[in-house]
């Protein structure tokens, strides 16, 4: 029977994620996923795309705090109670095509990130009851919040997928590469190799109850997976991998010819109960994907 291998939370978009045992779904993704984001003087977002080195930003979940750490920079704390940036000023954080209300989490945070990445950069936080909606284009007759995440709540990879292509990158005299690569959420083991783009919905046997997820979208791959997470940038021996080898088979019609891995899914029902690693998943198959 599939079951859930990997559950991950990225608290702050496009910075090193924190593997979790457990963790408590919400209505627009995991518990702390993608709640905080780096933004550029003009309020839009910056990520590994064009600034590889947040790669190196490791954030933890501690007691109460988000503590940031990363290569010769002192730790910082940041309260994970969004009751704490009560009366931060309130800015326009850009997502893409989106712009949200968001809280500045102050002249430190600011510092620190603009130290780091060598440019004049803030930490905002998504402001509490705003609502940003994701595409109805590929959610239908379904209405799904997401925070800072590119566009939908969750991200959906197979185990075996990453086995599929890693032998294909093996075949070409490349190293394989790690699943962090992808930065997915949940990761399913027990499934055939790319069955998620097959899927229609994922039914997860939770702590309280019944997790009803459904499969919405492909994911389309920028650069980020040529990023050793490790390092900050690219392996020079093979900078364009694993893109080059996806090229030539994971191209995908249904996003113009885009290169697609994983899926994103949207949640229909259970948020609120707890998710966990080696929880049963039962994968409802749907081929008009």
């Amino acid at each position: 029977m599939p079951s859930i291998s990997q559950l991950n939370v990225y608290p702050i978009k496009s910075c090193a994620g924190i593997a979790r045992d457990s963790v408590r779904l919400t209505p627009y993704g995991l518990e702390h996923d993608r709640n905080w984001m780096v933004v550029d003087a003009h309020g839009r977002f910056v990520t590994q795309r064009t600034h590889p080195r947040m790669a190196l930003i490791r954030p933890a979940l501690d007691d109460g705090e988000l503590t940031v750490a990363a290569p010769e920079m002192a730790a910082l704390k940041l309260a994970l109670d969004p009751a704490a940036l009560a009366g931060a000023p309130r800015v326009a954080a850009t997502v893409w095509n989106d712009t949200v209300a968001a809280l500045d989490a102050g002249d430190e945070a600011a510092r620190w990130f603009s130290d780091f990445l060598c440019m004049t950069a803030r930490l905002v936080r998504f402001e509490p009851g705003h609502e940003r909606t994701a595409s109805r284009k590929w959610t239908g007759d379904a209405t799904a919040q997401v925070r800072f995440a590119d566009g939908f709540p969750l991200l959906v990879l197979g185990a075996a997928s990453l086995a599929d292509l890693n032998a294909r990158l093996v075949a070409n005299g490349v190293d394989s590469i790690p699943m962090n690569r992808f930065r997915p959420n949940l990761v399913i083991d027990g499934t055939d190799a790319y069955e998620e783009d097959y899927t229609g919905s994922l039914r997860i046997t939770a702590v309280q109850g019944e997790v009803e997820l459904r499969i919405v979208k492909p994911c389309t791959r920028c650069p980020i997976p040529t990023i050793d997470q490790a390092r900050g940038g690219p392996d020079p021996r093979w900078p364009n991998e694993p893109t080059d080898t996806m090229s030539m088979y994971r191209a995908n019609s249904r996003v113009d010819g885009a290169i697609t891995f994983g899926q994103n899914a949207i949640i229909l029902a259970g948020a609120g109960d707890t998710l966990a690693l080696g929880q049963t998943v039962d994968a409802e198959l749907s081929f008009d994907t």
